[in-house]
């Protein structure tokens, strides 16, 4: 039996102690914490660019611009935390306490790439284009949800129990 599923959590609890001391010395517990709000960054204002140009038709250039420096960052973190994942639970995704968050974020990745491949083909018109940028970022929207309470949940689980969080 690999160390790394030798024991479960605790019911309601997200890492085991061997678990939770794994994520505290990995250098990718950092990786992670420094990307996840720079590409929060980049795509609040590639949020903005598109709906500008949804709005106004102007500003396609930075627009798609921004979506494809948001996915090159989306695919950036999604590598970087799948080795997280390996080196915190074993596997490098869909671990039990993640895999509702993995999941979600295939959603996202097949969007960005969509949006890719369709920009690269030209296989879209600008506006069409911008849709999938949007819907991409919407299930983004979502899956940075989950792991805001995912992390808000593994905080609450290392606060000494009657403590506020």
């Amino acid at each position: 039996m690999s160390p790394h599923t030798a024991s479960r959590p605790v019911r309601g609890e997200l890492y085991t102690p061997a678990q939770r001391a794994r994520r505290d010395a990995t250098r990718w517990t950092l990786v992670q914490g420094l990307l996840a709000p720079f590409q929060f960054l980049v795509f609040a204002v590639s949020l903005v660019l598109v709906l500008r140009y949804m709005a106004t038709g102007e500003g396609y250039l930075a627009a798609t611009v921004s979506v494809v420096l948001k996915t090159a960052i989306l695919y950036l973190i999604m590598v970087t935390g799948a080795i997280w994942e390996k080196v915190v639970f074993g596997r490098y995704l869909f671990a039990p306490a993640f895999f509702w968050e993995d999941a979600v974020s295939m959603i996202v990745i097949a969007l960005h790439t969509l949006y890719l491949v369709a920009l690269i083909g030209g296989w879209m018109a600008p506006q069409a284009l911008m849709l999938v940028a949007l819907a991409a970022y919407l299930t983004y929207v979502v899956n940075a949800a989950q792991f805001i309470l995912k992390l808000r949940a593994a905080r609450l689980q290392s606060t000494p129990t009657g403590a506020l969080a």
